[in-house]
């Protein structure tokens, strides 16, 4: 026998004795009394209540018996995900159509961060990686099957500070992915490997974009998700001040007055063909997200999504459920008794007058 209690057993003990002693004390009595007291409960309903006492408190330290199995899902997925983190993705051009107070839409990493909910709540039992790129690519997590650190570290991602800003190209997380992806693939070669890349797509440096054609041959999929719109988004300035990110166009952390470009909000603008490109180049398919609109991910690869049935969770068998059947038939009888009681104080207090009247 195995007990998980519910409680800390010494609070069930303080919660269970005295009422127990209160119970067993009324049944004494009532075998003192005998079978002909004809006030209070008799021995056959105090025992019954000892019982449901008892009983509740074997409930609360939960009994089961070792032998039990679950099923496992054995996912040999490793998820890599790339997120743009230029003074660019706080541009307010996602979900127009439901625009904040103030006129503003919410920020293009607001779609990102819900979009990396999506991808971890897909792979279930997979292992993830976390990397962010603005003028330098940084690995902030490294593989890991906690999707609660996943999505809090994007829930605090803030891209980078504007007057730092001197320019970025959308590669330049090509080494530092393929390395992830080769360090992964040497500690468990059987494993399958996916990458997401989130961004979108503004080339701000001279340079040609660097290649992702080395990750290619290491990958089992994935996909490249693109934010933004041809209309742009003003920008406001990223100051690094930290606070609440509330993912809105106003009111966000660290953010400052609209960016100016020429006397107006400069507007910065997706690049569909750079990140179609990206894409080629990483065998995986573009995917351009707006608010509201379903994310279509690819699957798993079958053979990491199969139930482990050599290797099962081993844990006791809950036998809760038979100490609640008991407690649920002794509360029945209960009712049925105090049912009882009620009907017949009813029919004593409503008697027929006599047929003189007298009283």
């Amino acid at each position: 026998m195995i007990l998980q209690p519910v409680l800390a057993p010494l609070l069930v003990m303080l919660l269970v004795l005295p009422v127990l002693g209160a119970a067993v004390w009324m049944l004494v009595g009532a075998i003192r009394r005998g079978p002909s007291a004809r006030t209070g409960a008799g021995p056959v309903i105090w025992a019954l209540r000892v019982v449901l006492v008892l009983a509740c408190g074997v409930l609360l330290l939960r009994p089961g018996v070792p032998g039990g199995h679950v099923r496992t899902l054995a996912s040999a997925t490793d998820v890599v995900i790339a997120i743009d983190t230029t003074a660019s993705m706080v541009a307010e051009d996602w979900n127009t159509g439901g625009s904040t107070k103030g006129g503003a839409a919410d920020q293009r990493m607001t779609g990102v961060r819900e979009d990396v909910r999506r991808i971890a709540e897909a792979y279930p039992g997979a292992r993830f990686a976390l990397i962010t790129f603005d003028a330098n690519a940084v690995l902030r997590l490294p593989l890991t099957t906690d999707t609660g650190a996943l999505v809090s570290a994007v829930e605090v991602l803030q891209p980078e500070v504007t007057r730092q800003s001197k320019g970025s190209s959308i590669g330049i997380a090509n080494t530092l992915l393929t390395q992830t992806l080769q360090n992964a693939q040497k500690a468990s070669p059987d494993r399958a490997r996916m990458v997401f890349y989130l961004g979108d797509g503004e080339q701000t440096v001279s340079t040609e974009p660097e290649p992702f054609d080395s990750a290619k041959k290491l990958l089992s999929g994935g996909g490249v998700l693109g934010y933004g719109t041809d209309e742009g988004g003003p920008m406001r300035e990223t100051t690094g001040a930290v606070g609440p990110s509330t993912g809105s166009g106003t009111g966000s952390a660290g953010a400052g007055q609209y960016i100016q470009y020429q006397g107006s909000d400069a507007l910065s603008r997706i690049d569909e063909k750079n990140l179609q490109r990206i894409a080629s180049e990483l065998g995986v398919t573009y995917e351009h997200r707006t608010a509201g609109a379903k994310l279509t991910l690819p699957p798993a690869p079958t053979s990491t999504t199969a139930y482990r049935e050599d290797d099962p969770l081993t844990q006791p068998t809950d036998l809760s459920w038979i100490v609640a059947l008991v407690i649920v038939a002794l509360l029945c009888t209960e009712i049925a008794r105090a049912t009882m009681l009620i009907v017949r104080m009813r029919g004593l207090s409503v008697r027929p007058a006599s047929p003189g009247g007298d009283s």
